[in-house]
């Protein structure tokens, strides 16, 4: 059988004015009045270029556009048969799923973009490095890495793509000797967190507590973690992923394997991403990757139903 999922990407993929632009494309008045009744603001004010400075509206943004988008998509019957999140994008995947109360993600979220925030100084943030080796990766991670310039390899999202985390002293580093090592792509990501590694270890623990006062449900979507490539369906499973995932190491790639072996012909990305689309490309031997943001939703739409029918 031919199946769906649905991607959320991280931080790194936010874009001025992208709350505005989806409200363009497909009403989101109820989303953002929902939100804003949660969280006591305006949201339109979280999507301008001076908020997106600020970890916490970039993951709040990113929570919201992926529920609203993923929620027409499906009120459109365009269903999809597994979900799966960047980072914070296990957020709005867990709200698709029906594994987590879009209320409560509103809650967690801007609570844990808070504790990011609040959890490294500056100077610290992601890099990444693509064209060389797993093994090449860790090995120059591993020489610079010290506890005054402490550096980790945070996700891997191919067999030659990975990010890494750790203050800007120590990825400027790495960087330079991947150069040298022949990498193809070395870039500074815009994410001032070095999130995906121990560095958040206590902030991880402190958002886990806030799960104590949330009851999670059974997902009706199997929810696919980027963080180990397994499918859960257990809530309280699906809580600790939520909750710890800022400090583990991310295994897209696997995960994106995972969805493959079951049967996954067609990832479509929720906005405002579209990297997660090109990193399934290089999975899906067979089938179709699109982003949202790349495309008129009615071209989705008709991918979906054309898989469904096909």
């Amino acid at each position: 059988m031919n199946r769906i999922l649905f991607t959320f990407p991280g931080q790194g993929a936010q874009i001025p004015g992208m709350l505005h632009e989806l409200d363009r494309v497909i009403s989101c008045k109820h989303w953002f009045d929902r939100a804003g009744d949660v969280l006591g603001e305006n949201v339109l004010t979280l999507d301008t270029a001076e908020a997106l400075g600020r970890t916490r509206a970039v993951q709040l943004c990113i929570l919201i556009a992926g529920v609203a988008c993923a929620d027409w998509l499906i009120r459109e019957k365009s269903m999809p048969d597994f979900v799966s999140g960047l980072s914070i994008g296990a957020f709005p995947a867990a709200v698709t799923s029906g594994a987590l109360a879009f209320d409560d993600a509103l809650r967690l979220v801007s609570l844990r973009g808070e504790l990011m925030e609040n959890a490294c100084p500056a100077g610290y943030g992601l890099s990444a490095i693509g064209g060389l080796p797993e093994r090449s990766v860790r090995e120059l991670v591993e020489a610079v890495h010290s506890p005054e310039h402490p550096v980790f390899v945070a996700n891997l999202n191919a067999a030659d793509q990975f990010v890494i985390a750790g203050s800007d002293e120590a990825m400027r580093r790495v960087l330079e000797l991947a150069r040298e090592k022949g990498a193809t792509g070395t870039d500074r990501l815009a994410v001032a967190v070095p999130s995906h590694c121990t560095l958040l270890g206590e902030a991880s623990r402190i958002l886990a507590g806030a799960f104590h006062d949330i009851r999670l449900r059974r997902p009706s979507i199997a929810y696919l973690s980027g963080s180990t490539g397994r499918v859960l369906w257990q809530p309280e499973h699906i809580a600790d992923d939520l909750a710890f995932n800022m400090a583990r190491p991310l295994h897209w790639a696997d995960a994106m394997t995972a969805a493959y072996e079951r049967g996954v012909r067609l990832a479509v990305e929720m906005p405002p991403g579209s990297v997660l689309t090109g990193l399934a490309k290089r999975i899906m031997e067979q089938g179709e990757a699109i982003a949202c943001q790349q495309q008129p939703l009615q071209t989705v739409l008709e991918l979906v139903r054309r898989l469904k029918t096909g």
